[in-house]
């Protein structure tokens, strides 16, 4: 049964290896729902946050594989329930419609906060899970929604001790 895991790719920073890793998912014809490259907290390294829904048997496959990159030192999978995750969304609202008791209800509901108020639009921030970052377009498209865009998604492994110590011990 397919369900859905983050993988969380250590690696060197090196261009090459976005395309090779996204080749091993491509290959494969595994669709990436989210993919983040960002530092991490080793000096040097990298860190890629991969999303897929795939079974498990498939993912661990995959984490194999991936593994057999040179550049890439650890890989592990996790299930949502392993992770603590969040995800970034803005959204931007034609200022002349905005019904402010109905944002400051979604405000205490939502961790949304408006971090750009201009003459013909505010601009609204939500961190949280994609559901509720989808469920925020819904109702932000009932005041006039101009444009929405959410970040990746970002994950640490709630019981690791995290991969620099791992690392120390080889």
């Amino acid at each position: 049964m397919k369900k859905q895991y983050t993988l969380t790719i250590y690696t060197e920073g090196q261009i090459q290896l976005i395309n090779k890793i996204t080749l091993i998912f491509l290959r494969r014809q595994i669709k990436i729902e989210s993919l983040n490259f960002s530092c991490c907290e080793i000096d040097k390294m990298f860190r890629f946050t991969i999303v897929v829904s795939e079974t498990v048997e498939v993912i661990q496959n995959l984490v194999l594989q991936i593994e057999k990159i040179i550049d890439v030192y650890k890989c592990y999978y996790s299930t949502n329930e392993q992770i603590i995750w969040k995800q970034v969304a803005l959204y931007k609202i034609k200022t002349s419609v905005i019904a402010k008791k109905k944002v400051k209800q979604l405000s205490s509901l939502f961790d949304v906060k408006a971090i750009s108020t201009e003459e013909d639009y505010t601009i609204y921030q939500a961190i949280g899970k994609e559901e509720d970052i989808n469920h925020l377009v819904d109702e932000f498209s009932k005041f006039d929604l101009i444009e929405f865009i959410k970040s990746s998604r970002i994950a640490i492994i709630k019981t690791s001790e995290g991969f620099q110590k791992e690392l120390q011990e080889i």
